[in-house]
């Protein structure tokens, strides 16, 4: 009997960023020399995206993205186009496991909004190239507030934090409704901070900024529910949770049990991508708390940061595993994360990003059935 999903998050599916090949790396250098224009960056930028619908559509993926290859990171590129934001160099990047991201970061210098955003166009033309489903990702508003190196913010336009959350979740809802609007109806946030909060360490780092952990999880999981408080039913709406992905390194371990209630009874999600390629993550215990019914949870088993594939019967076992806390028809399948969250990229190859993406396919229909 066939389990397989006709709409999203499908029983093979991915995070959505995607190594970024060298003629696009070379034009995007070249651009930030000024040695091309603007509208030469694009054209080659539109040519690699092309390829790279065409490629995920020949691997037998549902879910098709634009590998986030207009951006720079997964995160700032949003974030710099909301109302009220604007982009500074910090003193210092954010720490990795052994590596250090650039300095680049965002503060809130006015009051929070959505206008307009050049990502709509991205996606626009994503949507134009595909006839299978066209799949954006965004940052979770907590991208703002949770970065290990807090935002500088405007105390005069925002004297307490309250405020700030206030209009940042209107302003995340404005965006999710100018999405839907331009034909959008699979949408991700990808969540890092709440996936953190996982991590001792970065916990108490909150405590010494004045934060409360708990309560942080609990501001954070209500900014995505007022941002999708008025999508209409026909808009799928998923989140992934990452412990931090750049150049193949992490920033955090810990596994979900400290935010479990949060995520799975308070967040009004369709599905939940799960980081679970290693034991930093966790056992699958946390799944116990999934409400039974259509929720899905697309176990994040193959690891995009390494070029490695992962045995067949050793992914289907992981399946099974997790199959002791929630039912088989509430799993999907995917990588644990992109495969380039910023334009570095992480260290594997083409061949092998292509490699994982179609095992994951074939896995999927063996495990769900055609």
């Amino acid at each position: 009997m066939s389990m397989q999903r006709t709409k999203p998050p499908f029983r093979a599916d991915h995070v959505g960023s995607l190594l970024r090949p060298a003629a696009l790396k070379e034009a995007r250098e070249k651009r930030a020399r000024r040695e091309i224009s603007a509208d030469a960056l694009k054209a080659v930028e539109d040519r690699e995206i092309e390829g790279i619908i065409k490629k995920q559509e020949a691997v037998g993926l549902q879910s098709i993205t634009d590998g986030e290859f207009r951006r720079s990171w997964w995160n700032l590129d949003f974030l710099w186009g909301l109302d009220g934001t604007e982009s500074y160099t910090m003193e210092t990047g954010t720490p990795f496991a052994g590596v250090m991201t650039r300095n680049e970061g965002v503060r809130v210098n006015g009051k929070l909004g959505f206008s307009n955003h050049r990502m709509l166009e991205h996606f626009k033309f994503l949507k134009a190239h595909t006839t299978r489903t066209p799949k954006m990702m965004i940052p979770a508003p907590s991208a703002l507030y949770g970065r290990p190196v807090a935002p500088p913010i405007d105390k005069a336009v925002y004297p307490t934090l309250d405020k700030l959350f206030d209009d940042l979740g209107q302003a995340y809802k404005k965006a999710v409704r100018a999405f839907y609007d331009a034909g959008c109806r699979y949408l991700q946030f990808d969540e890092v901070p709440i996936a953190m909060l996982c991590d001792q360490q970065y916990r108490q780092r909150m405590k010494d900024r004045g934060n409360d952990p708990d309560y942080l999880a609990a501001v954070y999981g209500e900014l995505i529910n007022t941002a999708i408080s008025d999508i209409p039913p026909d808009m799928t709406f998923t989140m992934h949770l990452c412990r931090g992905n750049f150049r193949s390194t992490f920033m955090g371990t810990g596994g979900y049990e400290a935010v479990q209630e949060v995520l799975f009874n308070n967040i009004k999600v369709h599905g939940y991508f799960m980081e679970y390629d290693t034991e930093r993550a966790g056992g699958f215990e946390p799944l116990r708390a999934l409400p039974k019914g259509d929720k899905q949870v697309v176990l994040g088993i193959v690891t995009s940061k390494s070029g490695v594939l992962e045995k067949k019967d050793a992914v289907k076992r992981r399946i099974e595993e997790a199959t002791k806390y929630v039912a088989l028809d509430q799993l999907c399948l995917s990588p644990q994360c992109g495969f380039a969250s910023t334009e570095e990229g992480n260290v594997l190859t083409e061949d092998e990003q292509w490699a994982k993406l179609r095992m994951i396919v074939e896995v999927a229909a063996e495990v769900w059935g055609e």
